[in-house]
């Protein structure tokens, strides 16, 4: 019984949040915004358009994603040391930053959600702020709603939550952001200098090495 229980509260409360989210949709066609995205989506150029397309794709191609025992150079003999000529390290860190961007990205994005599931300040304050979306909704489901006896149509208390929610966001992940921001920062910064991963290449990637290799052929640099 108790089992049935709960399954029953978890439909019930699917249900309420996709009600949520439909009636979220229809007051968002409703106010306009829908059409005021596509007159702005319109009357930028397609070559702009293709050129954004492009570059989002080459930035976020899961093929730069490196794996795990490529990024911690599992398996190899010196994965981490600290170079000492300069030269060097600035080539190192260099190729680091190019090869392993995308790890970082990822990197900091963990640590955001992470510091924003531990921060109980935003979580309530989001919970709060997502409340207040669905009484707005509510209200403006036949209409305008009544603000101290004053009608606010259901576009203009649309426009209002959006300008109030991104103050309430920026005031409650502005301190979350530059915490992920610093930590992420000083691990990259670690990752970058210590990380000996001169034997990687990606393309046109490629890292100078000084010193006698005893006429052997250096393949792992690209070599022929």
């Amino acid at each position: 019984m108790a089992t049935q229980r709960q399954t029953a509260a978890s439909a019930s409360t699917v249900s309420a949040l996709m009600g949520a989210m439909s009636t979220a949709k229809e007051k968002w066609d409703a106010s306009g915004a829908n059409d005021a995205m596509n007159r702005i989506s319109a009357s930028v150029p397609q070559g702009t358009k293709d050129y954004f397309v492009s570059a989002t794709g080459q930035v976020f191609n899961k093929q730069k994603l490196r794996s795990v025992s490529v990024c911690f150079g599992i398996g190899e003999e010196r994965a981490f040391y600290v170079e000492k000529a300069p030269a060097l390290l600035v080539a190192r860190v260099k190729h680091n930053l190019t090869f392993f961007y995308l790890n970082y990205m990822m990197l900091t994005a963990a640590l955001f959600c992470l510091t924003l599931v531990i921060s109980p300040t935003a979580v309530i304050g989001i919970g709060l702020l997502g409340a207040l979306w669905l009484y707005v909704i509510r209200q403006t489901q036949n209409g305008a709603m009544l603000i101290y006896g004053v009608p606010i149509s259901a576009r203009n208390a649309t426009i209002g939550m959006g300008v109030f929610s991104a103050v309430v966001l920026i005031y409650l992940l502005s301190s979350i952001f530059w915490w992920t921001l610093g930590s992420s920062a000083l691990l990259v910064a670690a990752h970058a200098a210590l990380r000996d991963a001169s034997m990687h290449q990606d393309g046109d990637d490629e890292v100078a090495m000084v010193g006698e290799f005893s006429g052997e052929s250096a393949a792992f640099l690209g070599e022929p």
